[in-house]
């Protein structure tokens, strides 16, 4: 089940990579919550670690994540928060087209409608 918060990047940390050749990197979101805003770190792994490579401290974005959990070998109980997405806030992805206007439209547009194979 995917999640979404929107918030402010307070730091993005280095990445980790372990010997099993596992890469996780961390970053703060802080999300802003009535009188007491909420710092929530997230995680990246593997691949998805270099979508932290062109966000800073102080940007706003949206984050997509799934929720993970697990148990360690001692019976205790851990969560992460796993990225799959970020975006500046407001939804741009960066690869959105302006729309189409009528003065975009070539003069003579027209004279190719019977041009049409169908």
């Amino acid at each position: 089940m995917a999640y979404d918060l929107t918030g402010k990047v307070k730091v993005v940390l280095d990445p980790k990579t372990f010997g099993s050749g596992f890469t996780v990197r961390e970053f703060v979101v802080t999300v802003e919550d009535g009188k007491f805003p909420q710092e929530i770190i997230l995680q990246c792994v593997q691949e998805k670690v270099g979508l932290l490579d062109a966000v800073q401290p102080g940007q706003e974005v949206t984050v997509s994540f799934d929720i993970r959990g697990r148990e360690s070998r001692d019976g205790r109980y851990f969560n992460n928060l796993t990225a799959w997405r970020i975006q500046p806030a407001g939804g741009g992805k960066g690869d959105e087209r302006p729309p189409v206007s009528d003065a975009d439209v070539p003069a003579d547009f027209d004279e190719y409608e019977d041009d049409i194979p169908f």
